[in-house]
């Protein structure tokens, strides 16, 4: 009897070493994946993690396209709304080109019927005279209202290609060379812009002046 109570106690020793090995072999294999399973995991972390830089490059690419077709859009649009503010205030300021250029023959019979002589002539005559003077008023009155000005050189003014239109020229031994003689017509401007030039001889050096 006492000789078997060792060889009971020996296979219960036994039975319980025997019992470790399961379970922790069980223990490592509680992850549930097969090492090729796990493989296949890091392998897609490690394509996600390499398509996110190429996601940001393109956006970047997509973002600078986007802005650069923007500049180009603004100043497209900042140069088309010049170009109209442009036409419309050459529209506004000569709109009325043609018809100050018709008013121009007008003015120009007033002058010539003011400067008739009126010596020995009766009332009527006089009375047409003032009826020009009125008129010419109302008609000075309207192209200063219309911003027309006269381009009216005095005798001795130097002649200017830009306003003057010489004529003729004509020796003169009291106005130097290249400078206005005698006013033919006088010209007109609408705003900065020339109507017409005035015409003008235009004195040069007497006939037989060597110029010393």
């Amino acid at each position: 009897m006492t000789a078997g109570r060792p060889e009971n106690s020996t296979d219960e020793v036994q039975e319980d070493n025997v019992g470790e090995p399961l379970e922790a072999s069980a223990d490592k294999a509680e992850p549930g994946l097969t090492p090729d399973e796990a493989q296949d995991g890091e392998a897609k972390e490690n394509d996600e993690g390499s398509a996110a830089p190429d996601e940001i490059d393109v956006l970047r690419t997509e973002n600078a396209q986007l802005r650069d077709e923007y500049l180009r859009a603004h100043a497209d649009a900042e140069n088309a709304r010049k170009r109209a503010q442009t036409e419309i205030s050459n529209a506004r300021r000569f709109a009325l080109e043609g018809f100050a250029s018709e008013l121009l023959n007008v003015r120009d019979s007033l002058d010539l019927a003011r400067s008739v002589d009126l010596e020995g002539a009766e009332g009527v005559v006089e009375r047409m005279v003032e009826g020009l003077e009125l008129t010419l008023r109302q008609l000075d009155s309207a192209f200063e209202r219309f911003s027309i000005f006269e381009v009216s050189p005095e005798v001795g003014d130097k002649l200017d290609p830009e306003s003057h239109q010489a004529m003729t020229l004509a020796p003169s031994g009291e106005v130097e060379p290249n400078h206005i003689c005698q006013v033919i017509q006088k010209g007109y401007r609408l705003h900065d812009r020339l109507l017409r030039p005035a015409r003008v001889i235009v004195a040069k050096a007497p006939d037989g002046d060597d110029g010393g």
